[in-house]
């Protein structure tokens, strides 16, 4: 919200606070590229593996096991992107 309130009064703003405002809207905007990608992941993840299970459900126990370090993996890089984003946004 303090971010939108900024981007609203840039023009009257100093130039440190015009630096501070770019800093938070380009944080912002590279936090949600990074979670775009991860969200997809894990979306095409599970429905892989919820089709795997359906297909071969006394395989079940393996493919769950496979999933879940799947998720695990794909979600350290939306974790990478929010370090990035405080990285950007504090800088």
């Amino acid at each position: 919200m303090e971010a939108i309130a900024r981007l609203i009064a840039a023009e009257a703003a100093t130039p440190a606070d015009a630096k501070n405002t770019a800093a938070a809207a380009s944080a912002g905007y590279a936090y949600g590229l990074a979670a775009i990608g991860p969200g997809i992941g894990i979306g095409y993840l599970v429905g892989k593996s919820v089709e795997a299970m359906a297909r071969q459900p006394e395989a079940a126990g393996m493919v769950r096991t496979t999933m879940f370090l799947g998720i695990a993996f794909t979600e350290a890089l939306a974790l990478i992107g929010f370090v990035v984003f405080i990285l950007l946004k504090f800088a």
